[in-house]
């Protein structure tokens, strides 16, 4: 397997510092299962290519236990683990590269944080996904990607295409940018490891993503397969990098996706059901004036200021790290004046009095109500009905029935560590009642998401509606 690393930055031969490789002899350095040579091919002031060449001895492979795919009996000996770009590259990466990876450059430091244009060849790398999947990995990182996918078998072209792809990848970043994106990516397009996975894959996966991989929209993917689809360790590893709303439909997709099998058209995942739910109450009310009410990482924002009739949108969540990534994905700082007068994120706390939500005649809390301790329960209550009491509040939260279609279903246990209650549609009807009673609202009850006759389904929405208002409409 090959892996080339080009610059033509001047003085390009500035390379060989950055990877701390003398670019006048062939190296070599032994990792588990062969050898790693380091070699310059080219290399001048106008343009350097580093080399790096991986040889993998297949009787060393069986040795070492091989890799632990067990797809069947012969995999030990019959596989393609010395042939293609694997978790073996990435290995190699730590070990020849470490200085660079690390981002120290003994002899010029200073190189260490200049952002240089590069161009990754890589011969051949196995992507499970095809195409798609390797372009959603590196072009949000700012790749440009060309990829030359192989047939099975030249003689046979009617067998078709296998999963193996010559990749160039072209960018302006660091060398340790690089690098680090290379190491975490490689093994998650082959989605197989050659090592067991364990506590410390995830703190690895976190050194050399602590930059990037928060941000990335396939981070969940990126992520399962990293951490080769050990469902404890990758829930771990989401549930400090999602949000508490991403991480939810994290789990919830997992069902999800093993029930809808047979599905003719694209379905919306289910957090956007809810998303749209609630925006589609808000527009049948009327609301113009809205406020999104622990709003994560702004998703019903952006839904809310896509349509004419939301004039006003304010988001308020007690996070700070969400306001942050809010900012970021809703583009803040890129919208136009027009644009920018009709919204605003602030920071606050639901169960305080908040004189910034008076005056919206619409208010979503989509999946928030769970994340509070039930006691607590009364002064969100009183902070939104009594006081802010705007005229449509649309609640959801998940229904607690629905849980024992989960494949890894376990009585009284909950499907976000962070969740402090999950209600069945008895328990959550009964509390929007006793609220529009104590608070003057109507209220109806509505399913989010496909209703299975048994357990309803995986979420359940409550839209109030203030009965002072809707009198004066009336008249």
């Amino acid at each position: 397997m090959l892996l080339t690393i080009s610059t033509t930055h001047f003085p390009a031969d500035d390379l060989s510092y950055l990877l701390h490789k003398h670019p006048g002899k062939i190296q070599s350095v032994d990792i588990s299962a062969g050898k790693v040579h380091i070699f310059y091919p080219e290399v001048n002031q106008l343009k350097c290519t580093a080399a790096l060449l991986l040889d993998i001895d297949p009787v060393g492979l069986v040795r070492s236990a091989g890799p632990k795919g067990n797809d069947f009996a012969l995999e030990q000996y019959v596989n393609d683990r010395p042939y293609v770009a694997s978790s073996f590259m990435s290995a190699a990466i730590a070990k020849a590269y470490s200085s660079a990876l690390n981002g120290r450059c003994k002899d010029k430091p200073e190189l260490g944080d200049v952002a240089m244009h590069f161009t990754v060849k890589l011969s051949v790398l196995p992507v499970k996904g095809g195409e798609d999947i390797l372009r959603s990995l590196f072009e949000p990182l700012g790749y440009q990607v060309s990829a030359t996918q192989h047939p099975l078998d030249p003689a046979f072209p009617e067998w078709g295409n296998s999963r193996y792809f010559t990749v160039e990848l072209s960018n302006r970043l660091t060398l340790q940018q690089l690098l680090s994106h290379l190491y975490v990516l490689i093994p998650v397009c082959d989605n197989d490891k050659h090592y067991w996975v364990n506590q410390e894959e995830v703190e690895k996966l976190f050194a050399k993503g602590k930059d990037w991989l928060e941000m990335h929209p396939a981070k969940e993917i990126i992520v399962r397969r990293y951490l080769k689809n050990q469902r404890s360790l990758a829930n771990q590893a989401l549930g400090i990098l999602l949000s508490k709303d991403e991480a939810e439909e994290a789990v919830e997709n997992e069902t999800t996706t093993e029930i809808a099998t047979d599905v003719e058209e694209p379905q919306l995942r289910i957090h956007e059901l809810r998303l749209h739910a609630a925006k589609d109450e808000l527009l049948l009310a009327g609301a113009k004036r809205v406020a999104d009410l622990g709003y994560g990482e702004g998703k019903l924002i952006k839904l809310l200021l896509a349509e004419k009739q939301f004039e006003f949108v304010l988001g308020m969540d007690v996070s700070y790290r969400s306001l942050e990534i809010a900012k970021e994905r809703l583009k803040l700082e890129r919208l136009p004046e027009k644009q920018l007068q009709r919204v605003r994120l602030i920071q606050g706390s639901l169960t305080y009095r908040d004189k910034r939500l008076d005056g919206f005649d619409g208010a979503a809390l989509v999946e928030v109500i769970e994340h509070l301790d039930e006691p607590r329960l009364a002064a969100l209550e009183r902070s939104v009905f009594e006081f802010a009491k705007p005229t449509t509040i649309v609640i959801t939260t998940p229904n607690a029935e629905y849980n024992v279609r989960f494949a890894d279903y376990q009585e009284g246990k909950m499907r976000h560590n962070d969740h402090r209650f999950e209600w069945t549609r008895k328990e959550f009807e009964s509390w929007g009642t006793d609220l529009a009673v104590k608070y003057n609202y109507n209220v109806i009850f509505k399913p989010v998401g496909e209703v299975d006759p048994e357990v309803g389904a995986l979420s359940q929405m409550a839209v109030f509606s203030r009965r002072d208002v809707t009198v004066e409409k009336l008249v």
